[in-house]
């Protein structure tokens, strides 16, 4: 077989020719080196101005690494030409299997990016044998590469949630195109100026165009929405208004029976242990632990009431009609009123504030649960960085996941 043939069968290192090759093995590790020369008198492009050019400036010696040859680690030592530009000035040759500086070529650092889709940075980086700044440089350089800019154009509806990025209360928001479910930004932290920088991508015009934004009640994110977007309707979020209702509500009139129950143990016990009982839907107990909610409920009328009303609140994200869901809100404020229960009403007062919010639902049916499977894949992927140390990194990666839906 001659070098040609190597060359062709291997892929090409085009511009180059094989001068000589070695097999080096040493504790059980096996390295294949081969030496890479210039082919003399041939045109190579600039890569600055990407003209043809036959005069070479210098070349400057260096190890790069190939993909494996039968399971072998493969190193190049080549000569690293730069030419001599009449534009550029001295100017590194354009390659089409290596990037300007890279220690990979193309096709290791598109093994690298693969194996990235699928295994931790750590794994990849020990398989492969390459340091783990190597592997995320490589990773990070290809995602910027590929996904570029955000495009923001014809943006009309989003959906904004928060999401925890380390321990001890630390967050992110993650902001979606509800239409395509396209990942558009996401930033560190969850206050008014930690999300103003997307707003700013938006533009004048964008700003103009954003018709609806689903939320949940953090009062930042909807000032700065409304601030930015004056005309925006804001749409409150039925998951996150049931969970706030779960804390303030139900867990407190249980804690309250609870202690209210301190000289009858049994029954005391039996209150404390159904946080969960009283917190899941209905559907989703189990039938065995339905028993011990019906007679729960039947044997407290306070618990009884709130999960009832828990319930029902559901019901006003059904509607379509923007009438019929103000009566049927009406109805239920005036029983939560009526319940002399009194974290039940201090709750119903206060979300009577963000009643526009809530009716807006029935014009735009938006929700964050869509970002329910968004955020399960945030964790997973910062389960297999092992804690990312990069921002910009990492919310490539998020971009990367959820490129959206066009179809």
């Amino acid at each position: 077989m001659t070098t040609e043939d190597i060359i062709e069968a291997l892929g090409g290192w085009e511009g180059y020719s094989i001068e000589e090759m070695e097999v080096h093995q040493e504790e059980g590790k096996v390295q294949v080196w081969i030496e890479l020369t210039p082919l003399p008198g041939i045109a190579r492009q600039c890569s600055g101005c990407g003209q043809m050019v036959r005069s070479i400036h210098d070349v400057t010696p260096r190890w790069v690494r190939d993909v494996a040859i039968l399971e072998a680690e493969t190193w190049l030592w080549m000569e690293r030409v730069r030419v001599a530009c009449p534009n550029c000035g001295p100017k590194l040759e354009a390659l089409e299997w290596l990037a300007p500086y890279s220690r990979l070529t193309r096709r290791m650092a598109e093994n690298v990016v693969r194996l990235c889709r699928v295994l931790p940075i750590k794994h990849v980086a020990e398989y492969l044998g390459l340091s783990w700044d190597t592997v995320k440089s490589t990773d990070k350089a290809y995602l910027e590469e590929s996904l570029g800019p955000v495009d923001l154009s014809g943006v009309e509806q989003i959906v904004m949630d928060e999401f925890a990025i380390h321990k001890g209360h630390r967050y992110a928001t993650v902001i979606v195109e509800a239409s395509s479910k396209r990942v558009l930004w996401v930033g560190r932290g969850n206050g008014r100026e930690d999300i103003r920088p997307f707003f700013e991508l938006l533009g004048r015009e964008g700003r103009q165009r954003l018709k609806a934004a689903a939320m949940d009640m953090n009062s930042a994110y909807e000032q700065e929405t409304r601030y930015q977007c004056p005309f925006v309707e804001i749409v409150f979020d039925l998951f996150h208004v049931v969970a706030k209702y779960g804390r303030e509500v139900i867990d407190r009139v249980r804690v309250d029976e609870a202690n209210r129950l301190q000289d009858d143990k049994p029954a005391r016990k039996v209150v404390k242990s159904a946080r969960w009982l009283l917190l899941r839907n209905r559907e989703n107990v189990k039938p065995k632990d339905r028993v011990k909610l019906d007679e729960l409920l039947k044997a407290n009328r306070k618990l009884s009431t709130v999960y009832v009303l828990k319930d029902d609140l559901k019901h006003l994200w059904h509607y379509i009609y923007e009438g019929a869901a103000r009566r049927f809100w009406e109805q239920w404020y005036s029983r939560a009123i009526r319940s002399h229960i009194e974290p039940l009403k201090k709750f119903a007062r206060r979300l009577k504030e963000y009643l526009p919010g809530i009716l807006a639902h029935c014009r735009w049916p938006l929700h964050t649960s869509l970002l329910e499977g968004i955020n399960n894949k945030i964790k997973v992927i910062k389960r297999m960085a092992y804690g990312f140390r990069d921002d910009d990194y990492f919310f490539l990666k998020i971009r990367a996941a959820f490129p959206g839906n066009t179809g």
